[in-house]
């Protein structure tokens, strides 16, 4: 006779870090690095969620913070994936020439979540003018 059969382990669970306000110093972002070591340690696999909701005002602290952390995802072989990041902190990202390689398919997604600030426009493709392109 067979006994029963044995229990599956607990699922993990997933891997989101919650930013509150943006870090200062480079101790401080260490010290986020170093959290999000461990919560891969003890999460399922898969990417890492960085929630930034709460993390305002999104400046180049906030940016630096982020590469940071998608650095330490990306040595721990994750992937890397914002929520509730908002049109201001796409603006700061595209400001500080870091929305390409911060938002790549590979690199991090950013999850919906966030409307433009009244009065601005929402982010998205921008026309540029050559010279000597006749006008359309």
């Amino acid at each position: 006779m067979a006994g029963p059969e044995p229990e599956s382990p607990p699922a993990l669970p997933p891997i989101v870090l919650v930013l509150g306000r943006p870090p200062r110093t480079r101790a401080e972002v260490e010290l986020l690095c170093e959290r999000l070591r461990e919560l891969v340690r003890r999460g399922a696999p898969g990417p890492v969620t960085v929630d930034v909701g709460a993390a305002y005002p999104p400046d180049l602290a906030l940016v630096e913070a982020l590469a940071r952390l998608r650095l330490t995802a990306r040595r721990l072989g994750r992937g890397m994936r914002l929520r509730n990041a908002g049109g201001e902190l796409a603006g700061v990202l595209a400001r500080a020439g870091l929305d390409e390689v911060l938002t790549a398919p590979a690199a991090l997604r950013i999850e919906p979540g966030g409307e433009a600030e009244q009065g601005e426009q929402p982010l998205g493709v921008q026309e540029g003018v050559e010279p000597g392109d006749p006008p359309g």
